[in-house]
């Protein structure tokens, strides 16, 4: 996907382009690309010695996610049903597969969840490191994963959204070029976990993001059938989410924070569902403001993209990542997990040169940053609404706010300001092997094909 200058035709080589303008030819990819392996190597080796408890940053063991209750779940999976009986399963059902994968490798169940979430984390580097080598991309997505996973420390290989944010990055990378399979990954990341779906909030008008939410939805509807009948209680857990309250890390907790650090609230933090939840007073009210906030964010993106009216090679990330923001921000619960899935996003916009997410990609670094430090670090100050706990948490908070507002302003003035003059020009589906049809059939199909092109585009010949 490139931006072409409309009316332009041919190319010029790299001797021609010096003659012309004087720029020197672009450096060879090899050093840039020596450098990100390395780093990438070097930080997972950080993150692993942390995950192990080799290297502390807090007291609090994250690894425990993993060898209690995934590991329990696995036990429970194994024998054909869900958990039905344990309420901190809180998933759909294509979350059984991550956590039976393990099950298949050698090793212990952590080691072998270890080694799953740093193959996935592999192959999402490289995705990335691939696509910033095509001309008009940059390694700069490929940097902002090297350096950002690492940044939530040891948490990051303790739970599963490595491997559903690997779905989600690979899915929207291929949605353009190869939309049936890009659809698929996404998909198949919903079932898991449900915001990769999100991804498919920007692909351009047209046949291909049919296809894109065809495979999405075919994806989703086959496999979560699969699993219903092969399994017990797929969707069990949907029972229990009217009855959660307010996780104490989310943008909704913060007024119930401030209002017990000043005396003026008397709820309760406990262990609710999975997570620690502030129940009590003014949390129905909270609740409702959070589920008014999803659908008020949902609908001015349904907006947006209705009235959206130039798409560049940027805009289906710079979509996807807004629409995660609104998701993660408007939500009951923003766990320290949910950063790597803002950070993986962020790193896909960042692979096309004229993306306008950079200033939010920072604004989500620096509260990857601060997610750390109230989680693990300083999560007991959190919970008990201490001054040092909430005024980190408040930060943090304030920060994915900014981050939201300003990659939705920047996503609606990027369509349809006056410096939107560039036409997307999409990469070639891959040829579709058929059949020889009569030439009548061929010339329906040209009507056909003539009524999803744009009022005012010529059409091509051959």
């Amino acid at each position: 996907m490139e931006l072409a200058p409309t009316g332009r035709t041919g190319s010029t080589s790299s001797t021609e382009r010096l003659a012309l303008t004087g720029a020197p030819p672009p450096a060879p990819a090899g050093g840039a690309l020596w450098a990100l392996g390395a780093s990438w190597v070097v930080t997972r080796v950080l993150i692993v010695l942390m995950a192990v408890g080799v290297l502390r940053i807090s007291g609090t063991d994250v690894s425990s996610d993993v060898s209690v209750i995934y590991h329990g779940w696995y036990e429970v999976l194994r024998t054909g049903t869900f958990p039905l009986d344990d309420v901190t399963w809180q998933y759909p059902p294509g979350a059984a597969l991550v956590i039976l994968l393990p099950g298949v490798l050698p090793w212990s169940y952590l080691v072998s969840f270890f080694v799953l979430c740093g193959v996935f984390d592999a192959l999402t580097v490289g995705a990335l490191m691939r696509v910033g080598t095509r001309r008009g991309r940059s390694f700069s997505g490929a940097w902002m994963w090297v350096a950002g996973v690492p940044l939530l420390g040891p948490t990051v290989y303790c739970r599963y959204d490595v491997i559903v944010t690997a779905l989600a990055v690979g899915g929207l990378l291929l949605v353009l070029r190869r939309p049936a399979l890009g659809g698929f990954l996404l998909g198949l990341g919903g079932l898991v976990k449900v915001w990769p779906v999100l991804a498919l909030a920007g692909t351009p008008r047209g046949r291909r993001t049919r296809r894109a939410w065809t495979a999405a939805a075919a994806t989703a509807a086959s496999l979560g059938f699969l699993l219903t009948a092969g399994m017990n209680g797929a969707f069990e857990f949907l029972k229990f989410q009217k009855e959660r309250g307010i996780e104490v890390e989310s943008l909704g907790a913060l007024p119930l924070h401030f209002a017990k650090l000043f005396g003026a609230w008397d709820g309760q933090v406990t262990m609710n569902y999975g997570s620690l939840e502030m129940l009590g007073p003014w949390v129905p009210v909270v609740s409702k403001v959070c589920v008014a906030g999803t659908l008020l964010g949902f609908g001015w993106l349904l907006l947006w993209r209705l009235r959206a009216v130039r798409w560049q090679p940027s805009t289906p990330y710079d979509a996807a990542l807004a629409a995660l923001l609104v998701f993660t921000v408007t939500s009951r619960v923003i766990s320290p997990q949910y950063l790597v899935w803002l950070v993986g996003l962020a790193a896909v916009c960042l692979t096309v040169r004229g993306t306008r997410q950079k200033p939010v990609a920072v604004l989500i670094l620096a509260a990857t940053v601060l997610t750390t430090v109230e989680f693990p670090i300083l999560f007991g100050a959190v919970q008990h609404s201490e001054p040092w706990g909430v005024a980190v948490l408040t930060a943090r908070n304030l920060l994915l706010l900014a981050a939201t507002v300003l990659s939705c302003r920047r996503l609606w003035r990027s369509t349809r300001g006056p410096d939107a003059q560039a036409t997307l020009v999409l990469p070639p589906e891959p040829p579709v092997k058929g059949y020889p049809v009569r030439p009548g059939i061929a010339y329906e199909q040209a009507l056909l094909d003539d009524l999803d092109r744009p009022v005012g585009r010529p059409a091509t010949t051959s």
